[in-house]
């Protein structure tokens, strides 16, 4: 095994020589730091050495480049702040231009105000003597109606001269009033024409000044835009500028770096910063320990031998490969199982979270306490677990021997781990403890006032970190011997198990049976018998939410009579859904009826109130015949 050890030891030289190369790295990049600045200060000294001469003449140009540079965008700056002061000087001439324009327009709009004004008091003039021309033409019309009716009467009245002489007196005034209202008319029209005359010349003046007012406030912002372009443009040459100065200052690095390193290698420090000589060589000797420290760990791993380092790294090869493939082999298996007998026919599962949190369900259970008693079976008998709060899913499976007796086996899946369960149970002292192929199993001794029981009669097991099997001794016996693979097991992959999986998990409650016609004798019934003779296999699951939704999954028995059942439940759905020996439909609405494949049917409907807690209390044996009458 000494190639093990080889292994790691050249592993950790491997993260040692990696942390040397990073420091390494770090600690160059400072000393070149060091060196630059030593060089940028020393600048003057350099002059004492013919061999830095190219270096200072490099600098010398450099600096000629950042003087024109600099130059350049001083220029470049006056300029900007040019151009800024003629966008102001107009923002302040298009300030005055506009105020004064504004100035002329605003007696122009007292004047239309005005005119406008006059117009609508000459108009209602004018529609007040048109009124009263057209009630003067209608007197004279009543008039003469009127005087054709008097004399049209048979025989005349006695005083027919006296009311004809007044109709005609009346007649002969009205062509005088008549001739006045039109004269008063015609003075009317000459006023309103006159006004409309005033008040088109007052808006062409208003016009003419609006035009202005817009091509004045156009020119300014016209010559706005084309200064605010130059601004930009002036800026983005400053940009240029600037970036081609830094540019130039970084071309001065290397010739700084080498008189830095003549100066430190000489030992002459610039007088103003002498203490940049000493940091130059402090990160000169820090560099060169790191790279003694990289020679040594490189010398190391030379004198490891290379046969045991290559059975290492075949045995480190060979346990990832074999990790690799446990992984693919643990994420390929189906991640829930139930852990139930093959011979399972019935099961039923109650989702503890939906049953707490489901106001019906909630208000049910408050109003009668055995409903959720009879509905969960022997799980309530688990001391210290808290259904409402611990639980999430209750799991009853049913199964019919050929002698006709029905087993049940329970299993209850906790929110989290299980183990103060099986602490309360352990310090429970009715219950004993003994094992199965390693597998505890406690059991609750009968008490002593049961004379007649003469063996347990309940039983837990944890068959899951978060799982307990619990009843009857002998099924958890069985259900131990599932989980162990000791007995086979309800095939995920098989017919029942997948079409239970096919049913909303979220569901409150789920029911699925391949041997529907002995549904009746499990529960109490909740389907009609034609309904469960003609079914394979059928499902149910329902969500007490409010409305109450149901789905029903049903599997023919035959393919060619799969088209008449869809039609018989579409077309006489209150014959096929309802509960038996009531009136009560399983339905509110019409059923959606939907045929997935020549033998599958699906329902969907919604499910009144009654019916879904009558359907609750015959699973849960509760329910009785005044119970049934009350719905």
């Amino acid at each position: 095994m000494s190639f093990i050890r080889t292994g790691f030891r050249e592993i950790a030289l491997k993260v040692k020589r990696q942390r040397t190369r990073i420091a390494l790295r770090h600690e160059g990049r400072l000393l070149q730091r060091s060196e630059i600045n030593l060089g940028r200060e020393g600048t003057a000294q350099a002059a004492n050495f013919p061999e830095l001469r190219n270096e200072i003449v490099a600098l010398k140009k450099l600096e000629q480049e950042q003087k024109e540079v600099a130059l350049r965008i001083a220029r470049i700056e006056e300029g900007i702040k040019t151009i800024e002061e003629e966008r102001q000087q107009n923002a302040r001439e298009q300030a005055e231009a506009l105020a004064k324009l504004e100035a002329e327009k605003k007696p122009l709009l007292q004047q239309q105000n005005q005119a406008k004004h006059n117009l609508d008091v000459c108009e209602r003039e004018l529609a007040g003597v048109e009124r009263r021309i057209q009630e003067s033409e209608a007197v004279d019309r009543n008039l003469l109606k009127e005087l054709s009716d008097l004399h049209a009467l048979n025989p005349p009245p006695a005083d027919l001269e006296t009311r004809s002489a007044n109709i005609t007196a009346r007649q002969a005034r009205l062509p005088e009033e008549r001739a006045e209202l039109v004269r008063a008319r015609l003075g009317s029209a000459d006023a309103v024409r006159l006004t409309k005359e005033k008040l088109n010349a007052v808006e062409a003046e208003l016009s003419v000044v609006e035009k202005n007012i817009a091509r004045t406030r156009s020119e300014f912002e016209a010559r706005d835009r084309k200064l605010n372009d130059n601004i930009r443009a002036q800026q983005e040459a400053a940009r240029e500028a600037r970036a081609q100065h830094q540019t130039v200052e970084e071309r001065k690095n290397p010739a700084y770096l080498s008189i830095g390193r003549h100066l430190a290698a000489k030992g002459v420090a610039p007088p103003n910063a002498p203490q940049l000589l000493a940091q130059a060589h402090r990160r000169r000797e820090a560099v060169d320990a790191h790279l003694q420290h990289k020679a040594e760990l490189a010398l190391l791993s030379s004198q490891i031998d290379k046969q045991e380092l290559r059975k290492f790294y075949f045995s480190v090869f060979s346990v990832l490969v074999l990790l690799a493939l446990i992984l693919l082999v643990v994420f390929q298996s189906p991640r829930g199982r139930e852990w139930l007998p093959q011979e399972t026919d019935t099961i039923l599962s109650l989702n503890a979270e939906q049953f707490e949190r489901a106001n019906l369900a909630k208000r049910w259970r408050n109003e009668e306490p055995a409903l959720w008693t009879g509905l969960i079976g022997a799980v309530v008998s688990v001391p210290g677990l808290n259904l409402p709060r611990d639980a999430v899913r209750i799991t009853r499976a049913l199964t019919t021997n050929e002698a006709g007796e029905t087993r049940e086996f329970n299993l209850v899946q906790a929110r989290r781990d299980v183990s103060k369960v099986i602490h309360a149970i352990t310090t429970d002292k009715s219950f004993q403890k003994r094992s199965i192929s390693g597998l505890p199993v406690w059991e609750r001794e009968p008490t002593s006032a049961d004379a007649t029981a003469d063996k347990p009669d309940f039983a837990v097991a944890r068959v899951g970190p978060a799982t307990l099997a619990v009843g009857a001794p002998e099924e958890v016996d069985e259900l131990v011997l599932v989980r162990l693979g000791m007995k086979p097991d309800l095939k995920i992959t098989g017919q029942l198990f997948d079409r239970f999986q096919a049913l909303d998990r979220d569901s409150a409650l789920r029911i699925i049976s391949r041997d529907p016609p002995d549904l009746a004798r499990i529960f109490h019934p909740i389907f009609t018998r034609e309904l469960l003779e003609a079914s394979q296999l059928l499902g149910l699951a329902v969500n007490l939410q409010n409305p109450v939704k149901a789905r029903v999954l049903i599997k023919v028995k035959s393919s060619t009579s799969t088209t008449d059942l869809a039609r018989n439940l579409h077309d006489k759905p209150q014959q096929w859904l309802r509960l038996p020996d009531t009136q009560l439909l399983l339905y509110a609405q019409t059923p959606e009826v939907q045929t997935h494949d020549s033998s599958n049917i699906e329902l969907r409907f919604t499910m009144p109130e009654g019916t879904a807690r009558l359907l609750l209390e015959r699973l849960a044996k509760t329910d009785t015949p005044q119970a049934v009458a009350a719905y």
